[in-house]
């Protein structure tokens, strides 16, 4: 076991010296030995809560690294922070909390890290934003980190198939149209989600775990188990005691998190058919290490990237399938075969990306995980998009989906939220051929930058997921199917050309080209700006939210609210 030198470390400032008496005596206090006091202190930080089965097994999780850190050396400090769930989030007000509470994620875990003096970081995150808000933390303290993923759900199973929430909420829009009855739905819900973890299939929370194998700050293969597998507590033991291999060899986050780095990230979301969120998260993440890695960045390593991982929600399988075919390592071998990984990244393991991907002996299995050169698809599941109507880009999911289903030219439907959308989509309102267009829901604008699940999951269910395309400056699930174009550029509330379309203009969208156009001309659109009243009034104009809506930048740079690692003056490790 290392002896650590404490004279460099952060918690120096709170157990050494005459001075820190005060400070020893509270460690006393919490049952902890003179030895343990001079121990580094390590952070494991988790997002526990009683919301929803994403977070509740992670405190037990956090035992197990515990143990780890105990067993290397180190003193383990646990804490909690918030995380907001977005299955329970959806569809209503409460999704405004979602996006923001990424940033209360990092700033309360950095927050808690500073004023403790802990001197490395093991972080457990389950649901969505608590994936990139835990790792913004990691890598803007710039500590010895290691993540970990809380495991995703057990599929459910309902007349003979696997189901997941999605599912369910697809179910909905079916039981809208009369194709259901009350009596399938209750059933159906009752069985879709059996056990603890996150969403099955390739959402946004198993999109950023897998993420945090790409790109290093994770274990390899331990975003794959599902929640109720005891080879989890393996994986979490293991972290605690990497993170203190980490901090006696002073390997920290931002050497890991690199463009490199980055670039390998965005691969593996591609070839995985993952989240359009990544879109937003890894620009927020490498903002954290003052790196400019832009949503056209990403977009660009999406266009050439073959789609070989057949994954819910455009193909059959879910997060438990994928571990059983040998995981992200299996995954990132095959992306090597195509000289598509940068192999010299360092990982928390302390060894490079390329030397773990010596170590897989499994071969793509062809039903999960197919041979990149025999990929589903050539180009990777979500496409970015520009032109005049998102000068700033947009971002589409396309996995699952034909060339032909790729173009879609139509007369617009505005409607200025969503709740006005999905009252539409209910009643049936809207026609075949239609590009639905929901406005005000940006970062900004909304506050809170939306998901529009409820929405999209009604439309697939009444079968016209293929029929009507969707446009918005919010967001969309990983969940979402069909041709449904998020995170338009500059949103409507900072007057970008998406708050000018009017009801009747067409809109084409071409994912093979990368376009997202309205008939307009330049003139027209100078001429609708002028006349344009300016962004619409929120109820939001006091407490947290309205905080976020003043600090949170654009959404092609990740929505990030404050100036990053480029204009730090300090790094918390060396103060």
């Amino acid at each position: 076991m290392t002896k650590f030198d404490k004279a460099k470390l952060p918690s120096r400032h709170v157990t050494e010296g005459p001075a820190r008496a005060p400070h020893r005596s509270y460690m006393y206090a919490m049952g902890l030995q003179e030895e343990e006091i001079h121990q580094p202190l390590v952070g494991v930080a988790t997002c526990w809560n009683e919301a929803a089965p994403c977070n509740i097994s992670l405190n037990r999780q956090a035992q197990s690294v515990k143990m780890g850190v105990k067993e290397a050396g180190g003193t383990p400090r646990e804490f909690t922070t918030i995380t907001v769930t977005d299955g329970i989030a959806m569809g209503h007000e409460g999704m405004r909390s979602s996006l923001a509470s990424r940033e209360a994620i990092a700033d309360t875990v950095e927050l808690t890290m500073r004023g403790h003096c802990y001197d490395a970081l093991v972080g457990l995150a389950g649901c969505d934003k608590s994936l990139p808000g835990m790792m913004m933390a990691m890598v803007r303290l710039n500590t010895p980190s290691v993540f970990i993923y809380g495991g995703s759900i057990m599929p459910g199973r309902f007349q003979g198939r696997d189901v997941t929430v999605q599912d369910v909420f697809e179910a909905v829009g079916r039981h809208q149209a009369g194709a259901n009855s009350d009596e399938e739905l209750r059933a159906l819900e009752k069985v879709a989600c059996p056990s603890a973890g996150a969403c099955g299939g390739q959402f946004t929370a198993n999109t950023m775990a897998c993420v945090s194998e790409a790109i290093g700050l994770a274990l390899p293969n331990s975003a794959g188990a599902p929640a109720p597998y005891e080879s989890r507590d393996q994986y979490g033991t293991a972290s605690g005691a990497a993170v203190m291999t980490l901090l006696e060899k002073n390997i920290r986050a931002r050497d890991i998190v690199t463009l490199k780095s980055l670039e390998n990230a965005a691969r593996v979301v591609a070839c995985t058919g993952g989240s359009t969120n990544a879109g937003l998260h890894l620009p927020a993440i490498a903002h954290e290490a003052g790196l400019e890695f832009f949503l056209d960045d990403v977009c660009q390593i999406f266009k050439d990237t073959p789609y070989f991982v057949d994954l819910k929600p455009g193909g059959q399988y879910v997060a438990k399938d994928l571990y059983e075919a040998g995981g992200v390592p299996v995954v990132m071998k095959e992306l090597r075969k195509a000289g598509l990984i940068h192999e010299d990244c360092m990982t928390v393991t302390g060894r490079t990306i390329g030397e773990e991907i010596d170590i897989v002996e499994r071969e793509a299995d062809g039903r999960v995980i197919y041979p990149v050169e025999k990929p589903i698809t050539k180009t990777g599941g979500v496409v970015g998009l520009k032109g005049n109507l998102a000068p700033q880009g947009a971002i589409v999911k396309v996995a699952g989906m034909s060339e032909e289903e790729q173009v879609f030219s139509g007369p617009a439907r505005v409607f200025e939220c969503e709740e006005d959308a999905f009252e539409a989509v209910k009643a049936r309102s809207y026609k075949e051929g239609e590009v639905l267009v929901i406005r005000n829901e940006g970062p900004a604008g909304g506050p809170g930058m939306r998901e529009m699940l409820a929405t999209t999951a009604a439309l697939s269910g009444q079968g016209m997921g293929k029929k009507v395309a969707l446009i918005t400056d919010g967001r969309f699930s990983g969940a979402t199917r069909g041709f449904c174009v998020g995170h338009v550029g500059p949103e409507s509330a900072h007057g970008g050309p998406i708050a000018l379309v009017q009801d009747g203009d067409v809109i084409t969208i071409n994912a093979i080209t990368g376009e997202l156009s309205v008939a307009l001309s330049d003139e027209d659109l100078t001429a609708r700006k002028e006349a344009w009243k300016g962004p619409r009034e929120t109820i939001y104009s006091s407490g947290a939210l309205w905080k976020y809506a003043q600090l949170v930048g654009e959404t092609y740079k990740g929505a990030v609210t404050h100036p990053g690692a480029e204009a730090e003056k300090h790094v918390y490790m060396d103060l």
